[in-house]
């Protein structure tokens, strides 16, 4: 590394603040500037300097525990690889975990190992050990219905029960904490721990359950309810003749539900959010909402005005959800909203493929063509494909991801459990939607097959 680099690298270093941030870690200015760098380098070029990398872990600040995926350290070993520490806790956190790890990573656990002892005299007894262990994973397998996520490889760490280089199958299983380690983590990677510890990334659906005067904002997951805001406002009673103190108070209220729902409530994940109460409150709370936007030209709810479902419920507490998720019209609604994006998606390159074929074109072959022709506007890409043991294979579909990103495209990464991501595995598991028509794609096609 030239003395240049490391000086931009120094430079953009101090400004950059707090480190880290992607793995919920931060780095204080306190820390040695060496490790600052290095920090720097390893998180955003996936590459490691020159510089001695020390433990970082007497300088990380940990983050509030969160309740979606709870990362307990992370620091650089002294193999230079960064391990990540994570605490699964519910079953979308094992999908998660599923898709982390790979062959050739690292990964520490604990564990159940049967010993053999053998006495003075020479009778020979088993027992079962608690244990840890280090393997290089070599195998993977995920039971979706037990929720357990089996992970077989050579242990790698001396142990007093179990030598170096055999055999062992670790079960990572809920609420039980991890290790992994990787040589090289690459963006789907560390997006995929971003989502995992995310809640607003997870969450399909907002919910806003309110009366007059209290209002709870909560995101919704597929396994639970996270409070984002609770809204309390004093609101006078009406007076015999006079409501103008009562209405200012309301309009106070609703003012903090609307700024709640702008901060809280990222649209671009969120496809659904229910507004429910009893009575007409939610009616007229949506009709203030709407109309504000309009005079302040809130794009953001003017945009999303689509996504809001008014629903009844008993009050303005957090328990009233539970009936309001319960009610089968709602939950017709909000049925499969994880995947809408992503079936919408599908469906509209069906159609391209149907009415401009010169503008859809699935296969890695064709797709890589589009894509060095700057020509991709949406890539549809299953999750299975990265996860191939091939490390080549996986880089050359992470190049494809990061590439159509930086050139401004939209990537839809589709979960293969789901059955849009059956359908895109079908097609290989790889698709484009371009920008414009390119027919010389099919013509090198036809030419390839000509020659051979």
């Amino acid at each position: 590394m030239s003395d240049s680099t490391l000086v931009a690298i120094r430079d953009r270093a101090a400004r950059t603040y707090p480190l880290y941030n992607s793995f919920g870690l931060k780095l204080p200015r306190s820390a040695n500037i060496s490790r600052r760098i290095s920090a720097y380098v390893g998180e955003t070029a996936y590459a490691y300097s020159e510089l001695p990398i020390k433990d970082l872990r007497s300088h990380a600040v940990y983050p509030p525990k969160c309740k979606i995926c709870n990362i307990a350290e992370t620091a650089y070993a002294a193999t230079e690889c960064l391990q990540v520490t994570l605490l699964p806790e519910d079953p979308e956190d094992m999908w998660h975990a599923f898709n982390l790890v790979a062959v050739g990573d690292s990964l520490r656990s604990t564990t159940i190992r049967k010993v053999q002892n053998e006495s003075a005299t020479g009778s020979v007894s088993s027992s079962k050990i608690r244990t840890t262990l280090t393997v290089t994973i070599e195998t993977i397998d995920f039971d979706t219905q037990a929720c357990v996520l089996r992970v077989k490889g050579r242990n790698i760490q001396e142990n007093q029960y179990v030598k170096m280089g055999a055999y062992h199958t670790l079960d990572l299983e809920l609420n039980r904490k991890f290790t992994l380690a990787k040589e090289c983590w690459d963006a789907i990677a560390i997006d995929r721990i971003e989502q995992a510890c995310d809640i607003e990334k997870k969450a399909d659906v907002a919910a806003l359950v309110m009366q007059e005067g209290l209002a709870h904002l909560c995101l919704v997951t597929g396994s639970m309810t996270v409070v984002r805001a609770k809204i309390e406002t004093n609101i006078p009673r009406k007076r015999r003749g006079s409501c103008e103190q009562h209405d200012k108070g309301l309009g106070r209220f609703y003012e903090s539900v609307m700024q709640a729902i702008l901060r809280h409530v990222n649209f671009e994940i969120v496809k659904c959010v229910l507004v429910a109460s009893p009575g007409f409150v939610k009616d007229q709370f949506c009709e203030y909402m709407f109309s504000q936007a309009i005079k302040t030209d809130c794009k953001v709810i003017t945009e999303n005005k689509s996504k809001f479902l008014l629903v009844h419920s008993s009050s303005g507490f957090k328990h009233s959800l539970k009936e309001v998720l319960q009610d089968p019209s709602v939950t017709a609604k909000l049925a499969d909203t994880k995947a809408a994006g992503e079936v919408k998606s599908l469906e509209q390159f069906y159609i391209m493929l149907q009415h401009e074929p010169d503008r859809a074109y699935y296969g890695i072959k064709h797709v890589e063509s589009a894509s060095e022709s700057e020509a991709i506007e949406t890539l549809l890409i299953s999750d299975r494909l990265f996860r191939a043991q091939d490390v080549a294979t996986r880089r050359r579909y992470v190049a494809l991801v990061e590439k159509v990103k930086d050139l401004g495209g939209d990537v839809k990464i589709f979960s293969s459990l789901h059955v849009s991501g059956e359908q895109l595995d079908q097609l290989t598991g790889v698709a484009a939607i371009l920008r414009f028509p390119i027919p010389e794609i099919d013509e090198e096609d036809a030419t390839d097959s000509d020659e051979d």
